[in-house]
């Protein structure tokens, strides 16, 4: 059968010669490194986070709430926003956190040498193993929450880089690909269904950073908040015990701090751009910003 006229026919060799199209062609590129000078703030407390409020930042904002309700005072930080689609993940500063140019990123200025720790998974692990919480001990339970972790590692990018971006920044709408990844979507929906069907949490009776991790990803998916019309588009209404589950979670007060932190979209009171204190979140919310000049 012969191929369309107009189906693409990749070359024997890919060269970067014009934008990929979509809603992220500017930052997009086939390099790594920093385009720009620019030094990463510092403020005063132990950890530095270097942020924006999409699913992967919100994993961390989430988990360092909780241990600051928890009375953990070394968990206090500051959230530094780093807005992705003006490019400020490839600074100078931010490339020498992260070397891959993705948020969120952090320091720890606690000990006498800063430690910087990137890769959210790698993040919500580091600072529960520091502050002894989330991450259970026992070697059973403690297997059971990272397999769930890196499950969520491994699956988000299906729903954000492949779904997400072929229903909703695309230039173009490419049925097959819709369809594939909407598929593949339905089917992890399932998995967390059929799993929160038999478990209270995701990795069992206990509270752990395995929730963290997936609820700003599926938690908001399953909430309508993520991809425009994709809440109906994929019937999210039918996972019964996903949206137990994420409303359990929605009614922790960590969890609704956390969504506000280096939050740039929704309402205004829901978004901290800045975070340094914990009064922040009742003085400084975008809808208490002076006005630009």
């Amino acid at each position: 059968m012969m191929a369309d006229s107009s189906e693409y026919v990749p070359p024997k060799v890919w060269t970067w010669s014009k934008p990929s199209g979509g809603t992220f062609a500017s930052i997009n590129r086939p390099v790594a490194g920093a385009t720009h000078e620019k030094a990463l703030p510092v403020g005063r407390h132990p950890l530095q986070l270097y942020s924006q409020g999409t699913p992967n930042g919100v994993k961390v904002t989430v988990l360092l709430e909780e241990l600051l309700a928890l009375g953990h005072r070394g968990a206090e930080y500051d959230a530094w926003l780093i807005r992705i689609a003006e490019g400020e993940q490839f600074g100078s500063g931010f490339v020498a956190v992260n070397p891959n140019s993705k948020i969120p990123a952090l320091v720890d200025r606690s000990g006498p040498e800063p430690i910087r720790v990137f890769e959210s998974g790698s993040i919500l692990v580091y600072l529960a193993e520091r502050f002894g919480a989330f991450l259970p001990t026992a070697r059973a339970a403690r297997a059971e929450c990272l397999s769930w972790l890196f499950w969520q590692m491994g699956s988000a990018p299906y729903l954000g880089g492949g779904f997400g971006h072929f229903y909703t920044y695309a230039p173009t709408r490419i049925e097959y690909a819709i369809d594939r990844f909407a598929m593949e979507v339905k089917r992890q929906l399932d998995v967390l269904d059929r799993r929160l069907a038999a478990s209270r949490y995701i990795a069992g009776d206990a509270y752990t950073i395995a929730d963290m991790a997936i609820f700003p990803w599926y938690g908001g998916l399953a909430k309508g908040w993520s991809y425009g019309t994709a809440a109906e588009f994929l019937s999210v209404q039918e996972y019964k015990h996903v949206q137990r589950w994420a409303d359990m979670l929605l009614e922790r007060p960590a969890v609704r701090r956390g969504r506000m932190v280096n939050r740039t979209s929704g309402e205004l009171s829901s978004q901290l751009h800045e975070r340094h204190d914990a009064g922040d979140f009742d003085t400084k919310t975008a809808d208490k910003a002076p006005p630009a000049k």
